[in-house]
């Protein structure tokens, strides 16, 4: 069977770093086009993984017999899947263009800017017959995993309270718009880091039903939130507590997890990332792999700790990491077109997170409570 043609629209971190070499190590895709006008951007794409470049994302359906890097035009049927990592006002523009030229999709996260427009998509790619996901990887960090396994094992007991923070001390600003946009580019650490968090809260916990949050502007230099802290009340009754900052001098722990039988606590965010930006793959040996100084714990402090699953009494101990999985994200994009299987992530999952994203916004800024 021939492997099926990927069009990147975009090559700027999200392409580079993070959607071209998972593409690229996954059995049955193939990157055939990026979009870019970058030339630097444009040689790269072609040097390691042989796709050509066109330079808009009209080109990738056809409908403007624009030429590639070859000098030969496309037309229709360049591709059979296309994968949008550009900036986030162009995520439901593109998506609708794609869904329409009759293309599955993948969309980095945000997918939208509101719970309405991504349930316009989803409606859209119902009726058209047509994949739609969201490129959600932190749903396979290898933290979040372990927390997953520990909740579904009883480790915890009940869980009480979630606390998940993607912090930085990045006190000198980078520029561009996702620090100075205005609203329409969808900046700021809200919906950047916010959109993880979110998720990952409410894949754990289950529905929200009340939102408090705030949002602060703390460097020089920058228009869009760069503070974040979002407090979220589950329907099951527990709480998360949720921080994105870019000026944390002092890190908190990533994960810090309470339950009714033991707690768990991590410091340090998954390695994937930095690993895939140093050049590995899902192909490198020890991809995903964390090193044993970089566990979490799990257990209880103080007398009345109960006794722990391994038959010890309160106490602590070192909880190995699950590995990572950003690379069964693409497989899974492959098995939903050829088998029917399911999309990796549901779009409808995604509207939900937003609904919880624009109530945080609201509750910013008219500084209240939102319910749900």
């Amino acid at each position: 069977m021939d492997d099926l043609r990927v069009g990147l629209i975009g090559y700027g971190v999200a392409g580079a770093f993070f959607h071209a070499p998972l593409i690229a190590a996954t059995p049955g895709l193939r990157l055939s086009a990026v979009v870019t006008r970058d030339p630097a951007r444009a040689a790269e794409a072609e040097a390691k993984y042989g796709a050509r470049a066109v330079p808009d994302a009209a080109a990738l359906w056809g409908t403007t017999g624009a030429a590639g890097s070859g000098g030969t035009s496309e037309g229709a049927g360049a591709v059979d899947l296309v994968v949008i990592a550009s900036p986030n006002r162009t995520h439901v523009p593109l998506a609708r263009a794609a869904l329409g030229a009759g293309l599955p999709v993948v969309v980095d996260k945000p997918l939208a800017a509101t719970a309405a427009e991504a349930r316009e998509l989803a409606a859209l790619a119902r009726e058209r017959g047509l994949m739609l996901t969201v490129f959600q990887n932190r749903r396979w960090d290898g933290d979040f995993l372990t927390v997953a396994r520990l909740v579904e094992a009883g480790e915890l007991g009940q869980v009480t309270r979630l606390e998940s923070r993607f912090e930085r001390w990045r006190p000198v600003p980078k520029g561009g718009w996702r620090e100075t946009g205005g609203a329409e580019e969808i900046p700021g650490l809200l919906y950047d880091l916010g959109s993880h968090l979110v998720d990952q809260a409410l894949r754990l916990l289950g529905p929200v039903v009340d939102v408090y949050a705030e949002t602060d502007v703390r460097r020089d230099g920058v228009s869009a939130d760069d503070d974040v802290f979002v407090a979220l009340s589950h329907a099951g009754g527990a709480r998360s507590h949720l921080w994105a900052g870019a000026l944390t001098p002092r890190l908190g722990p990533r994960f810090r997890v309470l339950g009714t039988r033991a707690g768990y606590v991590k410091y340090g965010l998954d390695v994937q990332e930095e690993q895939l930006r140093a050049g590995l793959t899902p192909a490198s040996p020890g991809f995903g792999e964390e090193p044993g100084e970089r566990w979490g714990t799990v257990g209880a402090d103080g007398s009345g700790a109960a006794e722990g699953t391994d038959g010890t009494a309160g106490g602590n101990r070192a909880v190995r990491t699950e590995p990572g999985g950003y690379g069964g994200f693409y497989p899974a994009v492959l098995a939903c077109l050829r088998d029917g299987a399911p999309p990796p992530v549901e779009p409808e999952e995604v509207a939900a997170a937003l609904a919880v994203l624009e109530a945080a916004r609201l509750s910013a800024a008219e500084r209240r409570v939102v319910t749900l």
